[in-house]
This record gives C-alpha cells, sequence and structure tokens, in this order.
C-alpha cells in the first residue's frame, strides 16, 4: 500500500508540472486556512470527529469555504482504520473581487481508508478516499431549489510524520515536522477536460500540548485545474489547524 501511494503522489506531481507547461492561464492566490478537528474515542474500535474549516482569501481579505465535515471510524487492526461520513461545504466566489456574494453549499458524501505505519525515526501517513459530490441548484445569481449529482472523486495522499523533540514518559511529540503529496481525480459524464483535478502539497511544524491536544502551523500549495482543462488555479496557503481528543484512550485492537 505505501508504495501504490508513492506512485499515486508522484502521479499528481507529474500532472501538475505538465498542467503547469500547458495551461494558458494560471491564477495565483494567497489565502489562510483556520482548521478544529475534535475526536471522540467510544471504545478501542469506535471513534467520531468532526472537522470544521474556515477559508479565506488574504489579499484581499474575503471568505471563500466553510467545511464542516462529520466521519464515523472504524480501526480494522493495527495501524489501519475505515471511515465514512458526510461533508458540508459551503463555497463563495472563487474571486476574491467578485461582485457576487453568493454561497453555494455542495453535500459530500465520503468514504475513507487511512493507514499509519511506524518506522524507526518517522512514520508514513496514508490515506484514500472517494466522494460523491452533489451541488444545490443556482439560478442566475440565487439558490434554485434541490440537489443534483455531479460527479465522483477519488483522493490518494501520502505524508511523513517526523518527531524532531520528544519529552516525558509517554514520548510525547512536543515538535515534529510533516510533510504530505495529495492527488485529486475526477470520474463521471460531466467530467470532460479536468479528470486531474487537483495537487495539493503541504509542509508544516506540530506540536503536542498533551496526550490530546495537538497543534499545527503549515504552508500548502494548491494547484487545481478548472472545468476549461486549460485554466488553473495556484493557492499558496498559510493554514493553521487544532486537533483535540476526547474519550478512552485508543489501543490497538487484538487480531
Amino acid at each position: 500500500m505505501p508504495r501504490f501511494l508513492l506512485l499515486l503522489a508522484l502521479l499528481g506531481c507529474a500532472g501538475r508540472n505538465h498542467a503547469q507547461q500547458t495551461s494558458k492561464n494560471v491564477v495565483e492566490q494567497e489565502l489562510a486556512w483556520l482548521a478544529f478537528k475534535a475526536t471522540y474515542r467510544f471504545n478501542d474500535r469506535w471513534s467520531v470527529n468532526m472537522d470544521v474549516q474556515e477559508r479565506f482569501f488574504v489579499n484581499p481579505a474575503a471568505q471563500h469555504q466553510s467545511v464542516f465535515r462529520p466521519t464515523a471510524t472504524r480501526v480494522l487492526g493495527t495501524g489501519w482504520d475505515l471511515g465514512a461520513g458526510m461533508c458540508l461545504y459551503l463555497q463563495s466566489p472563487n474571486d476574491p473581487h467578485a461582485p457576487s456574494y453568493l454561497v453555494v453549499p455542495e453535500l459530500r458524501p465520503h468514504v475513507e481508508l487511512n493507514g499509519k505505519q511506524q518506522l524507526r525515526y518517522f512514520r508514513v501517513v496514508q490515506r484514500i478516499k472517494a466522494e460523491a459530490r452533489y451541488f444545490h441548484a443556482v439560478e442566475g445569481d440565487a439558490l434554485g431549489e434541490g440537489y443534483a449529482f455531479r460527479n465522483f472523486r477519488l483522493r490518494c495522499r501520502i505524508g511523513l510524520d517526523v518527531p524532531l523533540v520528544t519529552a516525558g514518559a509517554g514520548r510525547l511529540e512536543r515538535l515534529g515536522f510533516a510533510a504530505s503529496d495529495e492527488l485529486l481525480v475526477n470520474a463521471g459524464s460531466r467530467i470532460l477536460y479536468n479528470v486531474f483535478d487537483q495537487n495539493r502539497v503541504y509542509l508544516g511544524l506540530y506540536s503536542a500540548l498533551s496526550p490530546g491536544l495537538t497543534i499545527e502551523l503549515g504552508y500548502l500549495n494548491w494547484f487545481q485545474q478548472r472545468q476549461s482543462g486549460r485554466d488553473f488555479y495556484d493557492r499558496h496557503i498559510l493554514r493553521l489547524g487544532v486537533n483535540q481528543k476526547f474519550g478512552r484512550a485508543m489501543r490497538a485492537p487484538k487480531s
């Protein structure tokens, strides 16, 4: 599985480079993301989490996206879990200069497979995620009635967590380095020119303030192909995240 995800990450980078060479219009944007993820663990196998994010342009200042994403997760075995959930995604205009303030809701049911493999000096973190995308109807500059299915999307991410400073009997990771690459591809009858959807490269630092509380600050490059196939967004993002855990401590389940 790690080799498979590494191959997908390399393909994502190759697709990004090809897109940059053949694109006619690349729009660069600057954003900031604030993220909070709370996880409640019922027992050794089951947990639920809520991921809430606010994403906004900083030059100029304007709202971009709001994300509310609950997920239920079941541990499959040591290092692997399976999750399913639903995301409510509120999309403001992609242009911070746009005269319209219309916010378009999107519903995204998803399933995901997550893996963590602890090696000697670092962890390999993997995720395969499948989403179905349902967009709210829009009539002119106003919301219409109901939702319509647009497409499926597959997301494949591989990353590394590298502890730099640990402390205490539990070897709490007071400082660590995180890096990842995620490839997103579209599928469906409406997808004509942008099978490659986007590639996300992330670099950041994280700190565990306690066993249940971690903060992270990093840079995310979000390179996205638009529906035309010839136009792209190259987004530079400062991301601040807080992860908090509640409930019972998670132990590796017996086989």
